[in-house]
């Protein structure tokens, strides 16, 4: 960029990083959608880069964009801060909006008891969930865009704090009157010869899964590969599909749908659901709550201090 930057750019910049759409940005910082579009010509030329392109799923980063986006958006954010005045956050009385990343099968297991926490002790604070891809998270949470993310996450970096919630361990779920597993635990013959559901969006970190069925052969048997977890439930409750996910979001399900709960006949090491957070909030009100909520609804034991991994 030039020697004196124009503020007015880092705000476009920051709005078409946080909205991917000309549109959108434009009415968040008051601009025409014209002049958001040569606000982006000019950081374009500035930045000798396109930073966001047209896709059909809306104005995304480049890489260049992605490298840019901490620093300017910190530097923002110091700007602000220098500005404003901080005040004491208030659950009861806080307007306060977050965006919180989870996958589908994070929603189903989390948001039912935390959205009733949250009416009975904030009940006009707002939440987004946010679904992106693993590699842009880390810079999201680290630009703001992200303010807290939930799940299986361990390939985050190590700059990204984080806290545990629970363990976690996966299982099989059929529809209640299936052939297999009526009489008997469900057997490794039974589960291999079945005909699986496979979610491709429970996030980053169920490699572990995808491999320990490709190593025993299941993929060969895969019927159905969705890229969400909603759908399932319904689909195994009126087929002979059977689907591998977390204990807790079987558990969630099977009784909506009466499907029947299996222990899974291969190998997979549990893991952990944590919280993730960046060091920029560690301090703020709403997140540091928000943190607390889910650490009080969800956490299997006492929480200890949160820590840089």
């Amino acid at each position: 960029m030039s020697d004196t930057p124009d503020l007015n750019l880092l705000l476009a910049f920051e709005a078409l990083f946080r909205h991917g759409s000309v549109t959108r940005a434009a009415g968040q910082i008051g601009l025409s959608q014209s002049a958001m579009s040569s606000a982006l010509g000019r950081l374009r030329k500035q930045f000798g880069d396109p930073l966001f392109v047209n896709t059909r799923s809306g104005m995304l980063p480049t890489p260049r964009a992605l490298e840019l986006a901490p620093p300017l958006m910190e530097a923002l954010a110091m700007v602000r801060g220098a500005m404003g005045k901080r005040e004491a956050f208030e659950p009861a009385t806080s307007t306060r909006s977050l965006r919180v990343f989870m996958t589908d099968v994070g929603e189903t297991v989390l948001l039912p008891s935390l959205m009733r926490l949250m009416h009975e002790r904030s009940p006009s604070m707002r939440l987004e969930t946010a679904q992106l891809p693993a590699s842009e998270l880390g810079v999201r949470l680290e630009t703001g865009d992200i303010d807290l993310a939930v799940g299986y996450l361990p390939h985050l970096p190590a700059k990204i704090r984080r806290a545990r919630l629970f363990k976690e361990h996966y299982v099989c779920m059929t529809r209640q009157d299936h052939p297999l597993g009526r009489r008997a635990p469900l057997t490794l013959k039974e589960f291999l010869g079945a005909r699986h559901v496979q979610i491709a969006s429970m996030g980053s970190g169920h490699q572990a899964l995808e491999r320990a069925l490709a190593e025993h052969g299941v993929h060969e048997n895969v019927a159905l590969r969705v890229p969400h977890f909603v759908v399932v439930p319904l689909i195994i409750a009126s087929t002979d599909l059977i689907v591998s996910v977390p204990s807790r979001v079987a558990g969630a399900t099977a009784r909506l749908v009466n499907a029947r709960v299996h222990p899974l006949p291969i190998p997979i090491p549990s893991f952990d659901v944590s919280t993730y957070w960046h060091e920029r909030v560690e301090n703020d009100g709403a997140n540091r709550w928000l943190r607390a909520a889910l650490t009080d609804l969800f956490g299997d034991r006492k929480p200890k201090r949160a820590r840089s991994e």
